[in-house]
């Protein structure tokens, strides 16, 4: 391939040129006009000197044809998958591939676009496509082809953004009038307070639907919650509760629709991290002792505690006829603290309370109904726990969970934790609880009791209970058997781990899920999958897995650590998954908790075609009614505003090359311009001679 070019390069700038050019073309007017011969001569010759002075030179370039690029883009995202759009993608690939390789002067680059890891960014074909021809000069590309259902999420604004002045063709899989009904997100809460409720804002989006009504099933943690039925398109309300610390898994689904294209995204998934508010606590201190203020201390150490604190300094064995009203500087509130308002307080402490008459049966009887119906209570109990003058002979004695046998220790001994407790998430891992006997500082006194119900998980004195843990109906009892952990907090004989142990029983008491001694949990990163079961228990049974889809698999757990079993795994769906075991469920979200893929199914040309028009391209699908390809003719054309037709579609031709070698021809220099510019003044001269 060769180029032929006249090419100038002046020995003066171009404006002295001009400035010479019209100086001569007026002298030969004038001249002219006064009657002088030769005045075509000596304008020949003027233009002689001018083309001399361009330097004109004859440029031939040897170009060897470079070929013109075409890049196929091939969708093979999540949303691909649904119906036949699979088998169409690839047949329309096969198509294209063979239309493109009959073209000699054509090199064709597939690009094979998937979803990234998280699954939240959708389907970006033309980030892909920027890729792919980053090494390709503009003028080299000839045109783009698309093979997507037009769900496509990063489409330029502008034609001008694609880097390319070339037809882009949108050929779209899938049919038209697809039926697909989803649950969509309006708004979703992040957070929020436990005990208070947290709206979401959602709507049901039915494509293809005839506008009926559409049940809302609501389920937070698996559990059934109230059904929205509103109009599609209508945004609802739906108020959800926050009932412990942590995640609050809450599924909202649809049910399917008569030919929906898949149920996929007929769920959506919201985890509203639970946060607690100031917690309120009341802490009744009984007999005066050394430890007395260490409850307080601690309590009020934290700034989300709010403490109601009250302290009976009158001793128990001081009997007298002093009315109850005025053994205080202010009246006793008990008929609020223990009758009215005993709901509105997250846990209750006794710290060496004993029974004494301050407080009448009645509310005793309270406190117990407090706790079956969800309340938490503590009691840190002393010598009279021993004695008849004990809560354990008060109506208490119903959520005790340990009755004295009249013995006390006296002597120094040192906690360490108890089989049960090796298990337990409140003494697990205690700091220092490793060596035998445990880092821990001494202590003086316990109570010698047996343990009804519940788990001892601390031991002390000749390996006796010391801190027993129990369920009461929906709430929660710890009985510590010593009034002594003070002496960890005063640093005695090297301390122990009292904030850590405080922080986990007031947690556990509060029913975090993390603290659970029997739990089933599932955690997420990407699509690695790890599920842990919590137990007590010497063994535990495998874990039943349901897929998004409703696939069942067993998974078999391994042992870790003591009261821990856990198994990793490879999820092959995104979505929501469910666990469960010995009657326990955990749910866990693969992948983001509403996968902008899945937002919307139905495939569609009008996404793309604004942009594929605007480039002289088209967007068409391969199929309308049924599931057969038919493809679009392919043809080459020079530069065109239109690259389509009724059945065919075009790719520009770009004729591009490269450029491999140059020769140059002067035209003002040399022996020949030389003779031609003293030709033509001779000439001249003599015919101006033979005027004379």
């Amino acid at each position: 391939m060769t180029d032929l070019n006249l090419t100038f390069a002046p020995l003066l700038p171009w404006p002295i040129l001009a400035a010479l050019a019209i100086a001569g073309a007026i002298a030969i007017i004038l001249g002219a006009v006064a009657g002088q011969r030769g005045a075509a001569l000596r304008a020949l010759a003027l233009a002689l000197i001018l083309a001399a002075l361009t330097d004109p030179s004859l440029v031939t370039e040897k170009r060897d044809p470079q070929k013109t690029i075409v890049a196929v883009v091939v969708d093979k995202s999540e949303s691909q998958n649904f119906g036949a759009r699979a088998a169409q993608t690839e047949e329309a690939r096969k198509a294209l591939d063979a239309a493109l390789a009959k073209f000699g002067d054509v090199e064709t680059r597939f690009v094979t676009v998937t979803n990234d890891a998280s699954g939240n960014d959708g389907t970006k074909l033309f980030g892909a496509l920027e890729q792919a021809l980053k090494d390709v000069p503009p003028e080299r590309v000839g045109g783009a082809l698309l093979v997507t259902d037009g769900v496509v999420h990063d489409i330029p604004a502008k034609a001008e953004a694609l880097g390319f002045r070339a037809p882009v063709h949108a050929l779209i899989t899938g049919r038209e009038g697809e039926r697909d009904r989803r649950i969509e997100l309006v708004e979703a809460p992040r957070f929020g307070i436990v005990g208070k409720e947290q709206t979401i804002r959602a709507r049901v989006v039915d494509t293809g639907g005839d506008g009926a009504r559409t049940p809302i099933a609501v389920r937070r943690d698996g559990e059934q919650l109230p059904t929205y039925s509103p109009v599609p398109g209508d945004i609802v309300n739906i108020p959800v509760k926050i009932t412990h610390g942590g995640a609050n898994i809450v599924e909202l689904e649809v049910p399917p629709a008569p030919g929906e294209l898949t149920l996929v995204d007929n769920k959506a998934v919201v985890s509203i991290e639970g946060v607690r508010d100031r917690l309120k606590v009341l802490l009744v201190s009984g007999e005066p002792h050394p430890g007395e203020r260490s409850w307080r201390n601690l309590l009020r150490a934290d700034a989300n505690v709010e403490l109601v604190h009250f302290t009976i300094l009158r001793p128990p064995e001081k009997l007298d006829v002093t009315p109850a009203s005025e053994l205080s500087l202010i009246a006793f509130p008990t008929a609020d603290l223990f009758g009215r308002k005993i709901n509105e307080f997250d846990l209750i402490i006794f710290d060496r309370y004993s029974n004494q008459t301050l407080l009448p049966s009645v509310y005793f009887d309270n406190i117990s109904r407090y706790v079956e119906n969800g309340g938490a209570f503590l009691a840190a109990v002393g010598p009279d726990y021993a004695t008849l003058r004990g809560l354990y002979y008060s109506p208490l004695e119903n959520i005790l969970p340990a009755r004295p046998d009249g013995a006390l220790f006296e002597q120094a001994f040192r906690a360490h934790i108890s089989k049960d407790g090796e298990k337990h998430p409140v003494t697990r891992g205690l700091p220092g609880a490793k060596s035998d006997p445990p880092q821990w500082g001494e202590w003086f006194r316990q109570v010698d009791a047996n343990v009804l119900k519940g788990n001892s998980i601390l031991s002390g004195a000749k390996d006796k209970p010391l801190l027993v843990l129990s369920h009461e109906g929906k709430g929660r009892v710890a009985l510590l058997l010593t009034d002594q952990i003070w002496l960890w907090a005063r640093g005695f004989d090297g301390g122990g781990p009292n904030a850590d142990l405080t922080r986990r029983l007031a947690h556990w008491l509060m029913k975090e899920p993390d603290l659970e001694e029997e739990a089933l949990r599932a955690d997420a990163r990407g699509r690695e999958v790890t599920v842990e079961r919590q137990t007590l228990k010497d063994e535990t049974t495998p874990v039943t897995a349901t897929s998004p889809s409703g696939v069942h698999q067993e998974i078999a757990l391994r042992n870790g650590e003591p009261g821990l079993w856990r198994a990793r795994f490879d999820a092959t769906e995104m979505g929501l998954w469910r666990f469960e075991s010995d009657g326990l469920t955990a749910l866990v979200n693969v992948g983001p908790a509403n996968p902008r893929e899945f937002r919307e199914v139905a495939s569609t040309t009008e996404k793309l075609a604004p942009l594929a028009e605007a480039t002289g391209g088209a967007a068409r699908r391969l199929s309308k009614t049924s599931d057969a390809v038919t493809m679009p003719r392919i043809v080459e054309m020079r530069d065109a505003s239109r690259y389509g037709g009724s059945d065919w579609i075009g790719v520009r031709q770009t004729g591009a090359s490269t450029l491999v070698g140059v020769e140059v021809a002067p035209l003002g220099l040399g022996l020949s311009a030389m003779l031609a510019l003293l030709g033509v003044v001779v000439a001249a001269w003599g015919w101006e001679g033979r005027r004379g």
